[in-house]
Order: structure tokens, then sequence, then C-alpha cells
């Protein structure tokens, strides 16, 4: 499929089917996120991946929202600050690495025929404590990934005159 398309098809889905995702699956959409660019190469980014029921459910200290605890695999992506670089103004740029491994993802697992949703809005110092992510970890967002119930509502974006500036602003 081409990008655009697969661009396209990649939106928030709130709605699980009770289906594994398999080893292989999940294999893939790691290494997507592992193949990411990040500034100057650094890799400053880590991955937890929750299966373990029991797991998935203490999670709903940091983020309680039952959509989210009943898919069958949620990812973390936490980055090191200190293991990134920083542009000469000191612009730190691990939450952009971060950030692009995410993206790679969430592509990769719709590539996969698989739903996932990014996710900020949690409390991150409840979701060190149930994933014991270290103090100069910094947890980014979550996904969870799972088979859709239904399909993701059809994006809604802006038209390209409204975003685009050309040779100047």
């Amino acid at each position: 499929m081409s990008f655009l398309i697969l661009a396209g098809k990649r939106g928030s889905v709130r709605a699980y089917e009770n289906l594994p995702v398999s080893n292989q699956e999940l294999e893939q959409i790691l290494e997507a996120g592992r193949m990411a660019p990040s500034a100057a190469n650094y890799q400053p980014w880590h991955f937890i991946v929750i299966r373990d029921p029991d797991v998935r459910q203490r999670l709903a200290m940091a983020y309680p929202k039952p959509w989210f605890l009943n898919a069958p695999v949620i990812i973390v992506v936490c980055v090191d600050p200190t293991k990134a670089w920083s542009r000469m103004d000191g612009k730190n740029y691990a939450m952009v690495d971060g950030t692009l491994a995410m993206d790679h993802m969430t592509l990769c697992a719709t590539d996969l025929g698989l739903g996932t949703c990014w996710v900020a809005a949690f409390n991150p110092e409840r979701l060190r404590e149930v994933l014991g992510i270290p103090a100069n970890i910094e947890p980014l967002a979550m996904t969870p990934i799972g088979r859709p119930a239904s399909p993701p509502k059809p994006k809604q974006r802006k038209a390209i005159e409204e975003i685009v500036h050309r040779d100047r602003w």
C-alpha cells in the first residue's frame, strides 16, 4: 500500500476485539520503532511492552479508561533526555525522537491491520510507580494495540493552503 494511503488509514481506535496480537506482529511493530530516525542517531528511546492482564489493569492508576485497559497489548514509549542530542540553543530532542519511534510503530500496526491510539493524558508519576520507570527516564506516550472492533472515524484535516507556507511565512 502507498504511504499516503497507510497514513490516511491510521486513526485512533478505542475499541478492540478480544483477540491476541501475535509475537510476530509485535516484533514487527517494535522493529519499526527501532528503525525510526533520531537526532544524530542517538536513539534515546525505550519501549515497555505490556501484555500481562494484571499489569494492564494496574495501568488504571495512571490512565483509568476501560477501552485502553482492554487492549491485548500496550506499548509505553519512554526517552532518556541525558542520551539525546541537543541543538546549539539547548533544545533537547529526546521527545522528538520518541515521537518518531511511536509514529513508526503506529503506522506499522496499521499496516498489519491492527489499531492503535496515541495516549499522552496519563499521570506520569503513577505510570512510573506501576512500571518501575527510573527517575531519569521520561514516559512520553502509550498506545494500546489490538484488532479494531470497528474502523476509526474518517480524518478531519485542515486544507493544505491553511498549513503550508511557500518560500516564507
